[in-house]
């Protein structure tokens, strides 16, 4: 594996109990890169994100065969603390879920539960994270104020600031946009690729505009399977599968 590779799955398959959901899955996603996951519903999307910071382990009766190398190391390997896997790969997920806490709190809680207790550093973190989430500007007045005031796409930078605070090397997004307004979406594609140059990134989305517009890669699912992955421009343009090509024109899906 070279310096320009973040993660990589080699035969990975995902079970829920005795249905298997994800077959001999093998995928690079390269640093600095956005990467899209396209597919119909229920193709095994979201279910692949989970497994690339053991979020699946929460489930009962789930097995995973196979590997997922984070920077060369098997992130299902005996010895993984699988809080600090979670600091290091951050997830945002479909829709906002802020914490009922205050905007500052939501922000500082990763640090916290990290043992990170110096006041200054946590506070310098917290308008760096709203920084880097374009947010800071709307709510450096109001970080005593609930987050759930906040609209629904300040809530989601939020919970992309919240993600940034423990300083990640990637970001999973799990249709991050499906519940906001245009304008909310385009401000979090506009986030997506500024973060890209500190950040791998990985986003699940239905949205095949979306999916063109950020991504440098795109991987095809279909029935738990990956049919075709390779740049972006090349899936949208010259796709080699049929099943490709015929849910990127819109005959099924």
């Amino acid at each position: 594996m070279t310096e320009t590779n973040k993660a990589v799955t080699h035969h990975l398959n995902f079970y829920y109990g005795k249905f298997r959901a994800l077959e001999d899955i093998n995928l690079t996603f390269e640093t600095n890169r956005v990467t899209a996951l396209i597919g119909p519903s229920g193709c095994g999307k979201s279910t692949f994100l989970r497994c690339l910071n053991r979020m699946n382990d929460l489930i009962p009766e789930v097995r995973v065969e196979g590997r997922v190398l984070l920077d060369d190391q098997d992130i299902y390997g005996a010895n993984v603390d699988v809080v600090n896997l979670r600091s290091r790969v951050g997830m945002v997920f479909q829709k906002p879920n802020p914490f009922p806490k205050t905007i500052f709190d939501n922000i500082a809680y990763g640090l916290r539960v990290n043992g990170v207790r110096n006041r200054a550093f946590i506070e310098q973190q917290v308008e760096q994270s709203l920084r880097q989430a374009a947010l800071w500007e709307e709510v450096k007045d109001r970080l005593k104020d609930s987050a759930l005031g906040l609209s629904g796409g300040q809530q989601q930078r939020l919970c992309i600031a919240r993600a940034l605070a423990v300083e990640p090397e990637m970001i999973l997004m799990d249709e991050p946009c499906s519940a906001l307004d245009p304008l909310a979406t385009a401000k979090i594609e506009e986030l997506i690729d500024a973060l890209k140059s500190k950040y791998t990134i990985i986003i699940v989305t239905h949205n095949m505009q979306q999916a063109s517009r950020v991504s440098d890669m795109t991987g095809f699912f279909y029935i738990g399977r990956l049919i075709e992955s390779g740049t972006t421009e090349k899936i949208f343009t010259r796709p080699e599968k049929k099943e490709t090509e015929d849910y990127i024109t819109g005959r099924f899906g």
